[in-house]
C-alpha cells in the first residue's frame, strides 16, 4: 500500500472483498462493458444513487477510510497483477 500525505495508508478498494466485478449492457444487443461495484454499498454518487466504476480504472480507486475493508491479501502484489492484466481502454465484450 502507497500512504496519503498525513502518513496513513491508502486504502485500494479493488483489494477489498466487496468490489465486485458487474456486467453492464452496451445497447448493442448481446455486448456488455465490465464495471465495478461496491457490494457493501459504499460508493454513492451526490444525490445517492449507486456509482460503478470502469472497469480498467479499479485499480486507482483509493480511499482514506472504510468500515466495510476486507482485504483479499497483499494490497501491493495485488495491485501489480491487476495493473498487469486490466485492458487499457473499455473494451465491449460479446455473449
Amino acid at each position: 500500500m502507497s500512504e496519503n500525505l498525513d502518513g496513513t495508508e491508502k486504502i485500494y478498494c479493488a483489494n477489498c472483498i466487496h468490489c465486485k466485478l458487474v456486467r453492464v449492457p452496451s445497447g448493442n444487443g448481446n455486448q456488455y462493458y465490465l464495471r465495478v461495484r461496491c457490494d457493501a454499498g459504499k460508493w454513492k454518487k451526490k444525490l445517492g444513487e449507486e456509482k460503478i466504476y470502469k472497469y480498467f480504472t479499479v485499480a486507482r480507486r483509493t480511499v482514506d477510510h472504510c468500515d466495510a475493508y476486507e482485504p483479499m491479501g497483499d494490497a501491493k502484489m495485488f495491485l501489480k497483477e491487476l495493473k498487469k492484466n486490466l485492458p487499457i481502454k473499455d473494451e465491449i465484450y460479446s455473449l
